[in-house]
């Protein structure tokens, strides 16, 4: 059974960090690409990054470019989202994802198959 799982969410102060996890059950990351996605109330899911299961190639939004780091442990089946220098507006239910392809994208959610359940970061004083 495919299975992707979240941790790490939380409350944090504008400008702090968090790590997020996404441990994969059921495949491995030599064949799945894995995308970080987020949705805020009212707002349509929007791609953060993505890691390519051929090369570990890395892909971020305009948004979080320079502040967030993807990276991946294939022993450990995890993909990681480091998150620095948080804003208001990155609260959001932050979704891991896998797609069957070498090289990911984020900008068309129909390409992920399986998900996770998501978790909460919220950035608040």
């Amino acid at each position: 059974q495919l299975q992707l799982v979240e941790s790490g969410g939380g409350l944090v102060q504008p400008g702090g960090s968090l790590r997020l996890s996404c441990a994969v059950n059921g495949f491995t990351l030599d064949y799945y690409s894995i995308g970080w996605f987020r949705q805020a109330p009212g707002k349509e899911r929007e791609g953060v990054s993505c890691i390519s299961s051929n090369d570990g190639s890395t892909t971020y939004a305009d948004s979080v470019k320079g502040r967030f780091t993807i990276s991946r442990d294939k022993a450990k089946n995890t993909v990681y989202l480091e998150m620095y220098f948080l804003k208001p507006e990155d609260t959001a239910v932050y979704y891991c994802a896998a797609a069957r392809v070498a090289f990911c994208g984020i900008a068309f959610r129909w390409q992920y198959d399986y998900w996770g359940q998501g978790t909460q970061v919220t950035v608040s004083s």
